[in-house]
């Protein structure tokens, strides 16, 4: 036979908050406007996630990056076989097919793509391989075969930059002509996954959310007088303003939560590589997800805050959504600048740079060879990629960063909240 709980000041606090998060959450769902707001996000995103569809399931052309497939005399030898086989390429007369034994052509298209980046190598922070012995060959003097002046010949030495960037010197004709189309599809998924996590869900749907759905979880009640029966119980106001915004985030928080799961599946199962699904990817993710919650918790505390000093608290919030704005963009070239510290938002993107380098530690890397093109500028995807990620901010390890970053947010959420309740309490209900 089962003893009932006493009715403790616990229990009496759970049921108080139990009802009205309830009955803010019920509000949400009922709204027009919620679903409005709901539908709208989603659609972004959607939009957005087609774009990267066709991006990646669209044939990039292969480009002949260093004029090897080219058949400069017309003797239906390749220029980069007849270097290979030490002919000249300017000489009809002179040609594989005159060696003994003799050389068959190679058709164009082996010499398209043929230096492709050794990323094994490269990722170890040592040297590439000369792929084809274009840069090896014996009539290139050892000055010629050492460009980068690092003592050994034909090689890619990778090195760490004053300003703590990724630095490529190659040897002439070393890695001239990667694969294009494997470049491009890689890099353009790791823009796209950072520019839609940073852009999309931290900033726009962690701002646009709350501050449609979150302003007037106070001053709705205020002006329309439901507040009083809120407040007809024994119930501190600043519990009012925690309860409200738990309600908030019970809606809130699942959408986010399962929009970027939708969008993680999908670019999982349609993002470059040989495996089905790109698990590799799951921790940036995980990173985009934290720093979502955590921004629309910080943003709901804050904009019910605006809402409860001024009616028109939307007015209020605009301004700083421009200000957040500013931030972001100022995170993309200078996410260690002092004046990231005095927003949400940047402590927020430290939150997913630091997942991002975690999970993909050589994106430097991956910068670095497509800017650098096999030497004939960028390739395709490379300098979305540079825009979209970043070093993280505080000049700490990633794990460390992101601890420290999450609470701080923390911190501010926890801040406007007593604000706001502060001054819910000093306000006069009509």
């Amino acid at each position: 036979m089962s003893r009932e709980r006493p009715n403790s000041v616990w229990r009496s606090l759970d049921r108080k908050a139990m009802a009205v998060a309830e009955f803010t959450l019920r509000q949400q769902r009922k709204r027009l406007s919620t679903w409005v707001v709901l539908g709208v996000a989603m659609l972004a995103m959607g939009v957005l996630t087609m774009f990267y569809v066709d991006a990646m399931v669209r044939d990039y052309d292969a480009v002949d990056n260093d004029g090897d497939a080219s058949d400069f005399d017309q003797d239906g030898y390749p220029n980069g076989q007849e270097r290979l086989y030490g002919t000249d390429i300017f000489d009809s007369t002179d040609h594989p097919g005159l060696l003994d034994p003799p050389v068959a052509p190679d058709d164009r298209s082996v010499w398209v793509n043929e230096d492709d980046f050794d990323w094994d190598s490269l990722a170890e922070g040592s040297y590439g391989v000369d792929d084809d012995g274009d840069c090896d060959r014996e009539d290139r003097t050892a000055s010629q075969k050492d460009d980068n002046r690092n003592g050994i010949p034909c090689d890619i030495a990778v090195s760490t930059g004053l300003f703590g960037n990724t630095v490529v010197e190659t040897d002439g004709n070393v890695d001239e002509d990667p694969d294009d189309e494997a470049y491009a599809k890689e890099a353009s998924h790791r823009a796209f996954v950072l520019a839609i996590g940073k852009f999309g869900f931290v900033f726009l749907l962690g701002i646009f959310i709350p501050l449609f759905m979150a302003t007037g979880l106070i001053r709705d009640e205020m002006t329309s007088g439901t507040m009083h029966f809120m407040l007809a119980k024994p119930i501190a106001r600043t519990e009012v303003f925690l309860y409200r915004i738990l309600g908030f985030l019970g809606i809130a928080w699942p959408y986010m939560i399962g929009l970027v799961g939708l969008v993680a599946v999908i670019t999982g199962f349609v993002g470059p590589g040989d495996a089905i699904f790109r698990w590799q990817d799951l921790g940036v993710w995980l990173s985009v997800l934290l720093a979502a919650l955590f921004a629309v918790l910080v943003y709901a505390n804050l904009f019910c805050l605006l809402g409860v000093m001024w009616k028109h608290g939307i007015v209020l919030a605009l301004p700083f959504a421009a200000w957040e704005l500013g931030m972001i963009l100022t995170t993309l070239g200078a996410p260690d600048a002092a004046i990231l510290r005095f927003s949400v938002i940047g402590w927020a993107m430290n939150v997913v740079d630091a997942g991002a380098a975690m999970a993909w530690s050589d994106t430097g890397l991956l910068i670095a060879v497509g800017m650098w093109g096999g030497g004939n500028g960028p390739l395709e995807g490379a300098e979305a990629l540079r825009i979209f990620a970043s070093d993280t901010g505080l000049g700490l390890a990633p794990l460390p960063t992101m601890i420290v970053s999450l609470g701080v947010l923390l911190f501010q959420a926890a801040g406007c909240w007593f604000l706001g309740g502060a001054l819910f309490k000093a306000k006069e209900i009509d």
